[in-house]
């Protein structure tokens, strides 16, 4: 890793790191992380930092905000640890209740919870080959949905996280309609599927869900046509099969609602949860109809899933989205940035779309404006001159730079950030042409 632009401190902790921690972690950049609060970082050099990643989507009301602080050490002055799986606990009852009150299914759910994305994901495809006595899958193209090797076998974002590792389960991978960058059947996926895939690869009667990311996240923040998802309801509907809907980083009221697929109408069958539910504590799960959580007991279990001290940050945490009306201020926020962007976007073209919803927003970046050609490495260019500028913010899909900072970032630090991007745009663009010249 390039280290420059960073303190003393910083540069000796990397170094000790890079000595013993996996070389498998991708480091976007060197910060080293000394405090937080709110929106806002100190590395262990005292630089401050504004926070537009926020833990890669997971703290959806800022950094230790100080109402799951106080919830976190209540529970820490009870207990930490007995197994959900084994005993009961009030603190998971009222967080299934919860839950229960929120989910985007109207005909009564159930919870189960792990620590992980990826474990939200291995129970619902578990769950879903219980329930329907089938065992094979699809997926979409650009989908991502964790690292273990269950949840790998639907991951398609980049081929080096699965490269040298099986496919374990039989998914069969589509097309994610991209209004941006549309493909040749594009428009037509249901037909796709139907026509190309159930009639040709694989029986429908074979298939016991199909699971989809209502925005795809590492994909590139991809906002499907407002007709796909309710068409794959109908299609999975017809043929007997279950709608996954992954919320691992658009759940929680990252889009403006509790949950992005509540913008389209669609109830799916079963919803995965993970990263902004406990504030960056381990908490995940998966919420399903009623009617579909059919297995026995043991057939899925977790030592640590649903800790009481997770389960406490969960709770304070969805109060505190509530109480402060951010599913409001999620699109309220959301609405200032992307016109920010679409603002510089006027200025440099090199942003070729501006896209979002809520406070999950990303932008294109590209060399030739007319043809979408993807710069990947303008775009990391950008991100590292932010970083220098004292803003964070995360890559994702092949040109993708994406805007997820706390829910309930203040209008101020807002403001001061998209100067430190646009500063950043300057740096890159129009002093890199400069001393091109």
């Amino acid at each position: 890793m390039e280290l420059k632009s960073i303190g003393i401190k910083a540069e000796a902790w990397i170094e000790r790191d890079e000595n013993l921690n996996s070389t498998s972690y991708t480091r976007e950049y060197p910060l080293v992380v000394d405090r937080a609060e709110g929106s806002l970082l100190w590395d262990v050099d005292g630089k401050r930092y504004i926070d537009f990643m926020g833990g890669i989507g997971v703290m959806n009301v800022g950094h230790r905000h100080p109402r799951v602080v106080e919830a976190v050490k209540n529970q820490l002055d009870r207990f930490w640890h007995i197994c959900l799986g084994d005993f009961y606990y009030p603190q998971a009852v009222e967080l299934s209740e919860r839950l229960d009150e929120i989910a985007p299914m109207h005909d009564g759910t159930r919870l189960y919870y792990g620590n992980s994305g990826t474990e939200a994901i291995e129970a619902a495809i578990k769950l879903a080959m219980v329930h329907t006595g089938r065992s094979k899958f699809i997926g979409f193209l650009g989908g991502f949905h964790g690292r273990t090797l269950g949840a790998l076998s639907f991951t398609a974002s980049k081929a080096v996280q699965s490269e040298k590792y099986p496919q374990a389960l039989d998914v069969f991978h589509v097309p994610y309609p991209d209004p941006y960058r549309p493909r040749i059947i594009n428009n037509d996926v249901i037909g796709y599927i139907e026509k190309d895939l159930l009639e040709v690869k694989v029986a429908p009667h074979d298939v016991a869900a199909i699971l989809v990311e209502a925005i795809q996240g590492e994909g590139g923040y991809i906002i499907p046509p407002a007709d796909f998802l309710p068409q794959l309801r109908d299609l999975c509907d017809r043929y007997g099969m279950l709608l996954i809907v992954d919320e691992i980083q658009s759940g929680v009221g990252r889009t403006g609602k509790w949950w992005a697929i509540e913008h389209t109408g669609v109830e799916p069958d079963i919803l995965a949860f993970a990263k902004g539910i406990a504030s960056g504590l381990p908490l995940s799960g998966i919420i399903t109809r009623e009617s579909v959580m059919t297995w026995k007991p043991g057939s899925q279990g977790s030592t640590f899933g649903g800790n009481p001290v997770a389960i406490a940050a969960a709770l304070a945490t969805l109060e505190v989205i509530k109480d402060e009306n951010l599913l409001d201020r999620a699109h309220e926020s959301g609405e200032w940035l992307k016109a920010a962007l679409r603002k510089l976007q006027d200025q440099y073209p090199y942003i070729g779309d501006v896209r979002g919803c809520g406070m999950m927003i990303g932008i294109e970046i590209v060399s030739d404006p007319i043809k979408k050609t993807p710069d990947a490495v303008l775009r990391d260019e950008l991100i590292r001159a932010a970083f220098d500028q004292g803003l964070l913010t995360l890559p994702c899909g092949e040109s993708t730079l994406r805007f997820i900072a706390p829910l309930n970032t203040p209008e101020a630090l807002l403001e001061e950030g998209m100067s430190m991007f646009e500063q950043a745009m300057k740096n890159v663009v129009d002093i890199g042409q400069s001393a091109a010249l």
